[in-house]
């Protein structure tokens, strides 16, 4: 080995050779060796990546050569491969399919996690490399790409404490291992809250309005739980599905109370004490990093920039959205008391989309159960999602079956370019499961980076429940929503080509991540891709044009409420992380209202999508002082669908303009700029 260089391939760390985590996976794509894979591999393997990453960084740090681009920032971007190779798998899997033992392991290594992240980013000799190189950045010809790697991990180090005093930098460990700490007891209890609270009843009449596959899929969920009668879950939003079409007014608040109160009951899943200390932490972290408060640090490198500007943001849509609800509540409040003369019954939340369902129904003579037999779950996926990349892009997908996968409902595709190249893997995981988290999401299992030499391998969680053994899997017009939004963020995994890890894919700014997304969700009605899916699931016969322009006439039905469930949990969010840092531990319903009533949105009839303790987004995942991102990335997909349809709409030019553009792209340049020079303006939001 030169001076000059760092050869950090060689292993510093021991690792049993049995453990399939101890060499890259000789699958395709290095996919995970789910097959081989058993519990008891992921915590040595988790022990072994982060010794061997220590080793790698330490090696970095302590070179005596000058700092070059090539010996500190190209070696730190090659270090960590084992660490890399176990955490994505294990994410996968705690996140989708977990168990007792895996959780426990995610308890223990979560603080151990959050000090080996510290140790990379406050080490000193480290980072005196790194600002070395920064302040020569000017000097160094380097492509915009590595000027870009360079100046974002120089932000990185600063940001994360690089500048502290060593006092300073030994309190930020403590709360980083605490914050870390709760931040996986609170997950912990949201799902074992969500597979706890089943509303459960013997009743039949309690049930009406129900349909029969519903009503089948209630009776084996309450038969597998050894339950009489039936049972129905709760998904992690506030509001419930079933309430659409649930005549009886006494279970839809039974049932609406379960959810408000499913982690704030009292018992060992309340996460009231986890949250109100969660948030107490972050915003002494700021404070010690330099900032008022968690916002203001958490912003500071996102598209909004400040809190100001998100909390302006937010309030300007407000307007609108009260504008809107204050007519929807009275158009329903109308309906209730032809249907109740004489009675004093106001609207209620959970009376909101059992009313609204019916005016729909009233308005535009669409009813959700009529649309859901041409929404089969495969035909959505392959006929539609799929359909819609490959008109746009060239892309086609061919199912594996000799790709191991971390649960048997699990599907593998290989996903080919118009010449015929494989590019990527995608993993569709569609179903509820009592050990999942709630919500729909996506993520990596496989990282695309030219300097590591990898392709990348990307998968979409969903949360749809199961039918009854024999019946089909019908979705939502929603549920079909959502599975085009999350392939927005597989695209944007897939189609990446960075040169390095730390820039590729979805590694950009929350508030623009959700940018390929949404914009995604605009082919799920698009007419070309729509006659192309929404089929009978019996017949194979298409849905009838009457019935496909109800569903385009009922876009924006309903559109104030919500939007305004939305900005009640962004603001909720941001209540949270504007706190001082002298703060004392605060009540959540307090927070609550006090966000609610500032902004002019405690109303009686409408509640937030989330509430703070199973607000899973910005206390279990990465949507802190960021729920607002939705919205923000909602204008930008505003002028995505202004560009299409003014070129000409579902063309392979056009698609092939957004996959080099921007989704190829990654965080390999500013995110405006990179928006503004597809859209061909001069600025971005």
């Amino acid at each position: 080995m030169s001076t000059s260089t760092i050869d950090i391939a060689s292993p510093v760390a021991t690792l049993d050779n049995s453990n399939p985590f101890f060499a890259p996976s000789t699958l395709p794509f290095q996919a995970p060796p789910f097959d081989k894979i058993e519990d008891a591999h992921y915590l040595p393997a988790i022990e072994a990546g982060m010794a061997q990453q220590r080793a790698e960084v330490d090696s970095i740090a302590d070179n005596l050569a000058p700092a070059t681009f090539d010996n500190t920032l190209v070696a730190m971007e090659k270090s960590g491969r084992l660490l890399a190779r176990v955490m994505t798998a294990f994410s996968a899997v705690t996140g989708a399919n977990t168990n007792p033992t895996l959780q426990d392991i995610k308890t223990q290594v979560a603080p151990r996690l959050a000090a080996h992240s510290d140790a990379i980013y406050l080490n000193a000799n480290l980072f005196q490399r790194v600002a070395t190189l920064y302040n020569q950045r000017h000097s160094l010809n380097l492509d915009p790409e590595s000027l870009r790697l360079l100046e974002t991990s120089y932000d990185g180090f600063v940001h994360a404490g690089s500048n502290l005093s060593e006092a300073d930098k030994t309190r930020l460990k403590q709360l980083n291992e605490e914050a870390s700490t709760l931040s996986t007891a609170f997950l912990n209890k949201l799902l074992a809250a969500a597979k706890e609270t089943l509303f459960v009843t013997q009743d039949p009449a309690a049930l009406d309005g129900l349909s029969e596959s519903q009503l089948a899929a209630a009776a084996e969920l309450a038969k597998s739980r050894n339950l009489e009668g039936w049972a129905l879950t709760l998904l992690n939003t506030t509001q419930q599905p079933v309430f659409d079409t649930l005549a009886n007014r006494e279970t839809r608040k039974a049932i609406l109370d379960l959810s408000w109160t499913r982690t704030q009951n009292g018992g060992p899943n309340d996460t009231t004490e986890v949250i109100a200390r969660l948030a107490q932490l972050r915003a002494q972290r700021a404070t010690l990093l330099g900032f008022p408060t968690f916002a203001a640090w958490k912003l500071h490198d996102q598209m909004a920039k400040t809190p100001e500007a998100a909390q302006q943001f937010l309030t300007n849509l407000v307007t609108k959205a009260t504008a809107l609800i204050a007519e929807e509540a009275k158009d329903l409040q109308t309906l209730i008391d032809s249907q109740n003369p004489g009675s004093t019954f106001q609207l209620q939340p959970w009376d909101w989309s059992f009313y609204a369902e019916q005016l729909r129904k009233a308005r535009y003579d669409l009813d959700e159960e009529a649309i859901k037999p041409y929404f089969e779950l495969d035909s959505v996926l392959e006929k539609g999602v799929f359909y819609a990349a490959t008109q746009l892009f060239g892309i086609t997908f061919h199912e594996r079956h000799d790709i191991p996968v971390y649960h048997p409902t699990v599907r593998v595709f290989e996903v080919k370019d118009s010449d015929g190249t494989a590019i990527s893997l995608f993993y569709s995981d569609p179903f509820k499961r009592d050990n999942k988290n709630g919500g729909a999401w996506m993520s990596s299992l496989v990282h695309q980076s030219r300097l590591l030499g990898t392709l990348p391998v990307i998968y979409n969680v969903g949360n749809v429940a199961q039918p009854a053994p024999g019946q089909p899997v019908l979705l939502t017009l929603d549920q079909v929503t959502t599975f085009f939004h999350e392939f927005g963020h597989a695209l944007h995994g897939l189609f990446s080509n960075a040169q390095y890890p730390s820039l590729a894919g979805t590694a950009v700014a929350r508030d623009f991540v959700e940018f390929p997304s949404q914009f995604n969700e605009y082919w799920a009605t698009y007419p070309a891709v729509f006659s192309n899916y929404a089929k009978h699931h019996a017949t194979g016969e298409p849905m009838p044009a009457d019935l496909a322009e109800k569903i385009r006439k009922t876009k924006d039905f309903n559109k104030g409420y919500h939007l305004t469930e939305v900005l009640a949990s962004s603001l909720i969010d941001m209540q949270w992380h504007t706190l001082p840092p002298d703060t004392p531990l605060q009540d959540p319903d307090a927070i609550e209202a006090a966000a609610l009533s500032k902004a002019g949105l405690n109303l009686p009839y409408a509640r937030p999508r989330y509430r703070s303790t199973y607000f899973a987004h910005i206390f279990g995942g990465g949507y802190a002082a960021g729920y607002y991102a939705y919205q923000w990335a909602e204008t930008l997909e505003d002028e995505a669908i202004q560009w299409f349809e003014t070129h000409g709409g579902l063309t392979r030019a056009n698609g092939d303009r957004l996959r080099s553009m921007v989704l190829s792209r990654g965080n390999t340049e500013d995110l405006a700029q990179m928006f503004a020079n597809w859209v061909g303006t001069e600025s971005a939001t």
